[in-house]
């Protein structure tokens, strides 16, 4: 959007895949982060277009739900497609759900069966797919993370969890981290999440919120946004807000020692190639 100026109504990427100069700028921006994993010996787990590809934001695009599930197919076939040329031992591709509603607004009022009810629309097409790993991001909901995890088990598939972190510690509807993760897994119970991640979120804005104890072996995945602004001004401000690329990586690989389960590594607003570059060089020896 801010790099290239393309448009993302109701901030949905697939729509770009009928635009061939926007295919090519996702071709660009793809390739370089995978130039990244290739120098620097890492595996890829590949995903992002589908974000916004359940029927609510597709119903708002005018999309149809024989539509959709073409643009999710359209999707993944792109994220294969771009690393096909590379000499990976292995690319893992992961099927991107968020949230029914605003990410930045409270819904209070999903029930985990309704949420249930409504990503499994979206994930039976992802296990049709074959995907690796269904990746659900910027969740704010305890409730809606129980429906998601439910949704992705009764499919076979192995889910990531990724909550949106406030300043404050908690997620926007009102749990800490830590509470968020625990009341997940209990009222999931056998379909819990694989693991938890954090995305869109600054290091200094979650790392207070990881306060020891066993729960943090759940925590496996960290996609940090490039800079310290509140993530709604990021939304507001009209350009890219990238940081300190060095910085992002150094802070990133010191939480990758504080907390030995985290494995899986990325970037959220405003990052590049280059942040990634920073991460994956300060995580070598990590």
């Amino acid at each position: 959007m801010y790099k290239h100026g393309h448009d993302l109504p109701e901030f949905a990427m697939y729509p770009l895949l009928d635009d061939p100069a926007a295919v090519a700028d996702l071709t660009d921006m793809y390739t370089r982060y995978l130039q990244v994993a290739a120098a620097h010996g890492m595996v890829p787990l590949m995903g992002g277009l589908d974000y916004r590809a359940s029927p609510d934001w597709a119903g708002k695009l005018g999309i149809s739900p024989a539509g959709l599930e073409e643009y999710q197919q359209r999707s993944i076939e792109f994220l294969r497609g771009v690393a096909a040329p590379f000499d990976f031992p292995e690319v893992l591709v992961v099927g991107t759900v968020g949230p029914r509603g605003d990410a930045y607004g409270e819904d209070r009022t999903i029930t985990a069966d309704e949420a249930e009810d409504y990503h499994s629309v979206q994930v039976a097409t992802l296990k049709a797919l074959d995907v690796d790993l269904v990746g659900a991001m910027t969740f704010n909901s305890t409730a809606e993370a129980v429906g998601m995890s439910r949704a992705a088990s009764a499919a076979g598939l192995p889910l990531s969890m990724s909550f949106m972190v406030e300043g404050s510690g908690r997620i926007l509807t009102g749990p800490t981290f830590k509470e968020a993760v625990e009341e997940v897994d209990a009222q999931a119970g056998d379909a819990r999440p694989d693991f938890y991640g954090i995305n869109c979120s600054h290091p200094d804005e979650f790392a207070p919120a990881l306060e020891p104890g066993d729960w943090l072996q759940r925590l496996r995945s960290l996609r940090p946004n490039a800079s310290r602004k509140e993530k709604q001004d990021l939304c507001q401000i009209g350009y890219l807000e990238s940081g300190d690329p060095d910085e992002l990586g150094k802070q990133v690989a010191e939480l990758s020692r504080r907390l030995p389960a985290v494995d899986i590594v990325g970037g959220c607003c405003g990052t590049w190639d280059d942040h990634l570059g920073a991460i994956a060089q300060e995580l070598r020896p990590v």
